[in-house]
């Protein structure tokens, strides 16, 4: 029925947009008056008990793609934790490698020592924690990123601080009799005899206005609770081979590694290590100090 007044087209326009917006226009009484429009509800894409075209089986839509409809995939769970690659009680030089760049970072201050101590463990720790990783105290793959990242590649001195270098190859002088051989390069004393490594430790030298002395000496005196006469700190297991200079057990060394030095003395941090070497060095021994 027409409107007086409105023009068809407008009637059908009007008639659509009704339907769109879910409601319709109620045909005009017998008095020839409209009563408004009438309100009918769409059916649902959500609730119990209604449908939808697309709800039909078939295969699974994905997400986001044009022209599908549905909710998004439930969040994938959790995979397994990341591999550890270290953990506390393993040892070598990777380890040696992790204290050396915890260190750069300041979330350790002792070491490297190539044992993962408790230490290390707390230091890990702590560097996971601060970075919203799990604070496993095992070094796995994603912390060992994170910190490859915030960190250079350790050096020599980096990576042996308190000692634990190799050996360097023995000094031609040192393959006859009973020698302490001393690289100055690698820093450390092999006890040999007849050729034969017997033990090998740590050891560390003379400052610049102090240098120990190179060259072929002989130890001449032991002095097992040696004090200096000139700077009144203890010496323990002196071993005297040139001059006031000897091999002997430091306090210092152990507690500070390369970060000082000697007095032109060769220091020995590993205490248990030259009490045995003490016990089997003799005077008249050979001692070889070199670069």
């Amino acid at each position: 029925m027409r409107i007086p007044g409105r023009p068809a087209a407008v009637l059908a326009s009007t008639a659509a947009l009704a339907a769109l917006c879910g409601c319709t226009v109620q045909p005009a009484g017998a008095d020839g008056k409209h009563r408004g429009p009438v309100h009918f509800r769409l059916p649902s894409s959500r609730g119990p008990g209604t449908t939808r075209a697309d709800d039909s089986p078939g295969p699974a839509r994905t997400a986001g793609t044009p022209g599908t409809s549905g909710s998004a995939p439930a969040a994938k769970p959790a995979g397994p934790a990341p591999p550890a690659l270290w953990s506390r009680g393993d040892s070598g030089p990777g380890v040696r490698e992790l204290q050396a760049r915890l260190r750069q970072v300041g979330w350790l201050f002792d070491g490297p020592t190539g044992s993962y101590d408790d230490l290390t463990e707390r230091a890990v720790q702590g560097f996971q924690g601060k970075r919203g990783l799990p604070a496993t105290g095992d070094l796995d793959t994603v912390t060992w990123q994170r910190l490859l990242a915030m960190t250079h590649r350790p050096g020599t001195w980096e990576l042996y601080l308190m000692g634990g270098q190799p050996a360097a190859a023995p000094d031609p002088r040192c393959l006859t009799g009973r020698v302490l051989c001393i690289s100055k390069t690698t820093r450390t004393l092999r006890w040999m005899v007849d050729g034969r490594t017997v033990s090998t430790m740590s050891v560390r030298f003379g400052t610049q206005y102090t240098p120990t002395r190179e060259g072929v000496f002989h130890i001449y005196w032991k002095s097992l609770h040696h004090v200096s006469t000139i700077y009144h700190s203890p010496m323990p297991y002196a071993m005297f081979f040139s001059g006031g200079q000897a091999v002997h057990y430091s306090y210092d060394f152990a507690a500070r590694g390369y970060a000082g030095g000697s007095h032109g003395c060769v220091n020995v941090r590993d205490e248990t290590a030259i009490a045995a070497l003490f016990a089997e060095v003799r005077t008249g021994d050979k001692v070889v100090v070199y670069w």
